[in-house]
Order: structure tokens, then C-alpha cells, then sequence
């Protein structure tokens, strides 16, 4: 690997994170690079706490799963059957299953097809009202269906807000309660957790959201206060590829869940698929890759796993869409 490029690469684009390059048991590349407090200069390190995005929906997938193992449910129950909502406008016939892979066709309280400034939310609705999955409901569920169940792929982070209110029916506690305790306390993340943006722990990095011109602001009113089953939870780099290797070793799940979240369902765009929770990169003559993907105002996160040299890359940022182009560089132009 080459480690000169790749921290070359780091220190000329200002790069603000923290990077994991791994091959089986071995460390390939750890570095962390700038600053997780520009306020007072506090930089960050390989053990910084980075906010995730939508990159931990694999938590949500992870535990549906594990509540249907338990036999609380079904991937085909409906969800009239397994949530009653009492003043939705969603089609009777959606499925766990559907939910789960973004083709159920309910309204979007932030449709990326439509909208692109995440900010635009908390006009009307303030973010630090933002507590819990059923604190989402009144942004969605009052709009009509966006196309009939099953139809077509379009990305719902409406439908992983369902599946966290799902998981708290059946399983009687909080969201967040359930996946601190059975998902991370289980794989041994331990600096991993739902932390509220106001009470944020030690060694944990405020996002920044560049407004030009080498100005920036915070993301703390971007974002809501506590994040849930479509995104919001903190990790670090190590905490990553340990609920990787916890997963693909069937410690969180049977092999047969596994292989049913691994599962290439539906096509976003060529060559890219959806799992349950997590995405499938295909080419033509390619291995199969999985990726792990989060992005928001001050917050990117990219995740690879290549089964077929037990490589696994995770790069955490504390700033706009870092993540992604760094993710890029490296795939392209270190391994």
C-alpha cells in the first residue's frame, strides 16, 4: 500500500477525519488529520468519535433481523399488522421487506429526488425537538404515497424512521436503546452510541460545514438533536470494522439473516444495488464490494469491504463530503 501517497494526498487536501485501511487482522493505514474542535483547536485522533449519517441504516436492518429470528415478525408481514398507524395515507400492501430496500413508495420527509439542503427541515419543525423515531411521523405521514409499493427504488429515509418505531413495538424499548445494547455492547464498539448534539461525550468531533471563502459554521442546528433509525450515530473507525467483522462472522446474525441482509435486491444505477441496510458494488467481471454510506451537513462517511481480500476501508469526516472524494483517491490510487 502506498502510505506516502495516501498521506500526501491527506495533508495537501486539508483533510479533516480519520482513515482505517485493514487486511484480515492487519493494520495497513491508521491516521487521523485535523481538527475535530476548530474552536479550540482540538485535533482529532484515530479514537475521535465521528457522526455517521445514514451509514448506520445497516443498524436498523441488523436489528429487524434480529427481531425476526426471535419470531416477532416476518421480511412479508405488513406493516398495518406489525405498526398500526392511525393517520397515515400509506398503501395497505408494504412490507417489512419493502422497507427495508427503499421500494415501498411512501413519502420521503426528505426526498433527495426533491430537496437538497437538509437545513430546510427545521424552518418550521425545530431540530432539537427531534428526539425519537415517532417525532419524524408528523413530516410524512400526512403526504400522499410517492408510487405504489414495490415499483421502483428511491431512496426513503421515511421507511427506516417505520422500521425504528417497528423495533421499539416489538422489542419494548427505544431505538436507541436497542442497538447500544444488542448491536454495539454485542460487537464490542465501545465508543459508539445515539449521543445528543447538546451533550456530546469527550473526544467526540463537531462537524463543520464549509460556507466559502475558508468560512465555516457548525452543523449543531443542521441536524437533528438525537439521531434514529435513518441516521445520527457516532463511531469511530475502529468501532466500524469491528461491527464489520462481527457481521460477515455471523456474531450479530445466523449466516442465513446475514446472507439475506447481503443480498443484492434492487438496482439504484448501474452496478450499484441494496441490500437491507447496506450497498452492493458490481461490475461486469468484479468482485462483489459492499459499501456503507453516510452524508450530511458537516458529516461524511464511506465504508468498503472487499471479501475477497479481507480488505476493509473506512474513512469518517468531520466536514462536507470528504469521505467520499478521499474514499475515491484511495480506491483509485493507494491499494
Amino acid at each position: 500500500m502506498k502510505k506516502h501517497d495516501l498521506h500526501t494526498y491527506c495533508i495537501n487536501t486539508d483533510f479533516h477525519g480519520s482513515i482505517l485501511v485493514t487486511s484480515g487482522s492487519q493494520i495497513e493505514f491508521q491516521q487521523a488529520y485535523g481538527l475535530a474542535d476548530r474552536v479550540h483547536n482540538i485535533p482529532n485522533s484515530t479514537q475521535t468519535r465521528f457522526g455517521m449519517a445514514s451509514g448506520c441504516k445497516l443498524f436498523t436492518a441488523i436489528a429487524i433481523l434480529q427481531l425476526i429470528e426471535k419470531g416477532c415478525f416476518s421480511l412479508d408481514s405488513l406493516i398495518r399488522d406489525v405498526l398500526p398507524l392511525k393517520h397515515s395515507h400509506f398503501h395497505e400492501s408494504i412490507t417489512v421487506h419493502q422497507l427495508l430496500t427503499h421500494t415501498s413508495g411512501i413519502p420521503d420527509y426528505f426526498d433527495e429526488e426533491k430537496m437538497d439542503d437538509f437545513e430546510d427541515l427545521w424552518r418550521d419543525q425545530p431540530s432539537y425537538r427531534m428526539e425519537s423515531p415517532a417525532d419524524f411521523l408528523p413530516l410524512f405521514e400526512q403526504e400522499t404515497m410517492k408510487s405504489t409499493p414495490g415499483e421502483r427504488f428511491s431512496y426513503n429515509n421515511s421507511g427506516y424512521v417505520l422500521l425504528g418505531l417497528i423495533i421499539e413495538a416489538h422489542a419494548g424499548i427505544t431505538f436507541s436503546e436497542y442497538v447500544e445494547t444488542l448491536i454495539f455492547e454485542a460487537a464490542g464498539m465501545e465508543k459508539s452510541g445515539y449521543f445528543r448534539m447538546d451533550q456530546l461525550p469527550d473526544g467526540t468531533a463537531t462537524g463543520y460545514i464549509g460556507l466559502g471563502d475558508g468560512l465555516y459554521k457548525s452543523n449543531i442546528y443542521s441536524l437533528p438533536v438525537k439521531g434514529g433509525p435513518d441516521g445520527g450515530a457516532y463511531t469511530t473507525t475502529e468501532d466500524v470494522h469491528t461491527l464489520l467483522d462481527s457481521l460477515f462472522k455471523h456474531r450479530l446474525l445466523t449466516k442465513e439473516s446475514t446472507d439475506l441482509l447481503l443480498t443484492p435486491y434492487v438496482e439504484s444505477s448501474t452496478g450499484t444495488f441494496y441490500g437491507y441496510g447496506i450497498w452492493m458494488i458490481q461490475d461486469e467481471g468484479a468482485a462483489r464490494v459492499y459499501s456503507l454510506m453516510g452524508l450530511d451537513p458537516g458529516v461524511s462517511f464511506r465504508s468498503i469491504i472487499i471479501p475477497e481480500d479481507e480488505r476493509m476501508i473506512t474513512v469518517l469526516s468531520n466536514s462536507d463530503d470528504q469521505a467520499f472524494s478521499m474514499m475515491t483517491f484511495i480506491r483509485s490510487n493507494v491499494l
